[in-house]
């Protein structure tokens, strides 16, 4: 369950967290279970950060907040940490994603590699090619790619997603010769935010896209929230002291801890932290880069999404984009800042998947799309207007909904500054220096003071692994402990 607001007396902090979303939880878990005084602030009434959900229209249907889908709780924290992945019920399609084309065609990305290569026609045999090497060596390449970027954990992996970043991550000619594989590699690599190509979004789309054969796209029975709060009642068993409604404005304050962990954006440090930081690292910060934003639509409706194609009603998830040509022009130019009137956008049903979302007649849809930084805009129409198209009648079905703009969406959470929903922009450069160049990365000139949130190595996700690396350094530079504790 999840913690009411504790009072400020007791003990002090040996270590403290500034935000509880997935990463300061996960920082908090391996801090906590190391045997420290932990306190975590959060400015909100709710912890949980991206991992909320709420009764938004009816009572007897729950819409998650923020994320949904959670591909990357294949991570190494969460496959480790026991409460979660023993204790939180998945829910796992068969189809995990599904894109959509005109005409009623589409392409699917089944768990079984081979259904998908089977469905892809001419470019089967190479998206068999392209991802079963990753799929036999998925535990090197889940821990390359969300590793904290010094040293690779696997050569081996390291190298097959190398090869595969020339390909499909730079402007050499990808080797698909079809429509439906350049599109379902497109609509999964979207999901970084970077107009392609680009080679960090490759990576996303290497990764979210090998897991979709693995591991699959689980969707958490009950919500999100599910995830946050076997996080958190593992914080709480282990010591650890939860301040919701609390919000820092002031490092200072947390200066008797030994170790202050911050789930921020580079401009929340700079807003704590103020001159405390050496103005060269400050100027830093100030050039670091938001990238493209999120816009947010809910709707409660009276039946599944009538999709043109019905296959497509047993995906988890759903990406409206088009062809890979057509991405590339609409991200391009919403990268660009430039409003377009058909964005990428991203479609859950998770009533179809766990039976416990929905009700008679009522069914949550959660679906977001691609805006610019600060877009203003009320999505609902966009995003209903996107659905209609390859769903015709949907507008019908529609009971309830609600829109929240990018700019809304900064202001529902400082991690996401004009609606950022990665903390940053993902592209190659402010990847492998994340917020900036360091040795330690979660590192700040400040002493025992460490950034955890989106904003470091390995950068946005439901993962927990900028926690887990950010608390690890703590533990080794503050405390002295090398060996970090078991998560099971």
């Amino acid at each position: 369950m999840a913690p009411s607001p504790a009072s400020r007396g007791g003990d002090e902090a040996e270590a403290a967290i500034v935000g509880t979303g997935p990463n300061g939880l996960a920082a908090g878990v391996l801090l906590a279970r190391s045997g420290l005084r932990v306190h975590l602030h959060e400015a909100a009434d709710q912890p949980g950060g991206g991992l909320r959900s709420a009764q938004l229209f009816d009572s007897s249907v729950t819409h998650d907040i923020c994320s949904a889908v959670h591909p990357m709780t294949a991570s190494p924290f969460f496959h480790r940490f026991g409460p979660v992945r023993d204790g939180v019920r998945m829910h796992t399609p068969a189809l995990s994603y599904a894109h959509p084309l005109e005409g009623g065609g589409a392409a699917l990305a089944y768990r079984d590699l081979s259904a998908t290569s089977a469905r892809l026609g001419t470019d089967g045999h190479r998206w068999d090619r392209l991802m079963r090497p990753l799929l036999e060596h998925t535990g090197g390449v889940t821990e390359t790619m969300l590793s904290d970027l010094r040293r690779p954990p696997s050569p081996r992996a390291a190298l097959l997603i190398a090869e595969r970043l020339l390909r499909h991550g730079t402007p050499l000619p990808s080797g698909f010769r079809g429509t439906k594989a350049p599109a379902l590699f497109a609509g999964v690599a979207a999901h970084a935010g970077s107009p392609p190509p680009d080679p960090a979004g490759a990576g996303v789309g290497l990764l979210l896209g090998h897991l979709a054969h693995t591991k699959g796209w689980p969707v958490p029975e009950g919500g999100s929230h599910r995830i946050a709060e076997a996080m958190l009642d593992d914080l709480l068993a282990h010591g650890a002291r939860v301040h919701t409604g609390d919000p820092v404005e002031d490092l200072r304050r947390l200066r008797s801890a030994r170790a202050i962990l911050l789930d921020v954006a580079p401009r929340g440090l700079l807003a704590l932290a103020g001159t405390l930081l050496p103005d060269g690292y400050r100027r830093r910060l100030e050039r670091y880069r938001y990238g493209t934003a999120a816009a947010k639509a809910d709707f409660l409706v009276s039946e599944p999404v009538p999709w043109r194609n019905p296959e497509i009603k047993r995906a988890g998830t759903v990406h409206l984009g088009g062809t890979a040509d057509r991405i590339r022009a609409v991200e391009g130019s919403t990268a660009r800042g430039e409003p377009v009137p058909d964005p990428f956008v991203l479609v859950s049903e998770p009533g179809n998947v766990d039976p416990t979302r929905a009700a008679p007649g009522k069914y949550p849809v959660w679906a977001y799309c691609h805006v610019p930084n600060g877009d203003t805009r009320d999505p609902v129409e966009l995003i209903r207007g996107r659905i209609e198209h390859y769903a015709p009648g949907f507008s019908e079905t529609v009971l309830e909904s609600s829109g929240t703009s990018a700019a809304r969406l900064a202001e529902y959470d400082a991690n996401y500054p004009g609606g950022d929903i990665s903390t940053g922009a993902v592209d190659l450069l402010q990847t492998l220096a994340r917020p900036t160049l360091r040795i330690v990365p979660h590192s700040t000139p400040l002493r025992g003071v460490y950034l955890c949130s989106s904003a470091t190595p390995p950068g946005p996700g439901v993962h927990g692994m900028c926690g887990y690396w950010a608390a690890r350094a703590a533990l080794r530079r503050e405390f002295g402990v090398k060996v970090p504790p078991p998560l099971d």
